[in-house]
């Protein structure tokens, strides 16, 4: 299990995700809110007036409001937490709730980063955060794919995975590559992401989602641009733990026709 220690000179402020948040040292404040920064720039400090007076007061509140609508729906936490340092160099430490892998990732303002809704830890102020939806069909049939999770601006965001990860580009393989949807974890803006159908609803297609166990759908990604994946993915661990501890016993149909084991 990997941890980010986050060193922040006076003045710098970093935010994360509610529950990633491991430590601190005392020179570090900690507020939280309701949505993380967007529009270009970060969120205002408190205390601080926005641009426009109230016009700008108002555009924001109807913006984190939104953004905070949009997380409901995704399943996510409605806060961050937002650290500073005031008085000299200050420590804060985050982590994942995975076993798994943490990776920085350097926004220089050209290309945005997509994050499945369960990778983001933390991130510098200077950097956006925002929702995409993938769609109602893509977001049916690809199960961890319908929300993403949306990165601009300049700066640095710490993602989380589950196992390694493994860093590809779909151009250096004909430029498409077929994914399990639990494994994607981030990919650059120019990937195009989709969801695809295992064969057709043939003999063969139900061989392939009942006693493969991959389901009826694959992901896929398309174009030129770095594809991070996890070698783990969270239904698999969940199965592990429950074989461990004596329960959900499967058969050699992956589960379909599995009982609970009293």
């Amino acid at each position: 299990m990997q941890m980010a220690v986050v060193s922040l000179q006076p003045g710098q402020t970093v935010y994360c995700e509610a529950g990633k948040f491991l430590f601190k040292t005392t020179n570090v404040t900690m507020e939280t809110r309701l949505g993380g920064p967007s529009g270009g720039g970060g969120q205002s400090q408190p205390g601080s007036s926005a641009s426009g007076g109230m016009g700008g007061l108002l555009r924001q509140a109807m913006g984190t409001a939104m953004q905070a609508g949009q997380r409901v729906l995704a399943g996510e936490s409605l806060a961050f937490q937002y650290f500073t340092t005031q008085g000299g160099e200050g420590t804060v430490g985050f982590a994942g709730v995975l076993p798994g892998e943490m990776r920085a990732l350097e926004l220089d303002g050209t290309r945005a980063w997509f994050a499945e809704k369960d990778a983001f830890v933390a991130a510098e102020s200077t950097v956006d955060f925002g929702i995409a939806f993938q769609g109602g069909r893509t977001g049916r049939s690809g199960g961890e794919g319908f929300v993403l999770e949306k990165f601009t601006g300049r700066g640095t965001v710490i993602i989380a995975g589950a196992g390694n990860f493994i860093d590809l580009n779909p151009a250096d393989f004909g430029g498409r590559v077929e994914v399990d949807t639990g494994c994607v974890v981030a990919f650059e803006e120019g990937i195009r992401y989709g969801v695809q159908r295992v064969g057709g609803l043939n003999r063969q297609g139900l061989m392939n989602a009942v006693f493969g166990g991959e389901g009826l759908s694959l992901a896929t990604l398309e174009g030129d641009g770095r594809v991070i994946l996890q070698s783990l993915t969270i239904e698999s661990l969940a199965n592990a733990l429950r074989k461990a501890q004596g329960g959900d016993k499967q058969g050699p149909t992956g589960g379909l026709f599995s009982t609970n084991a009293q």
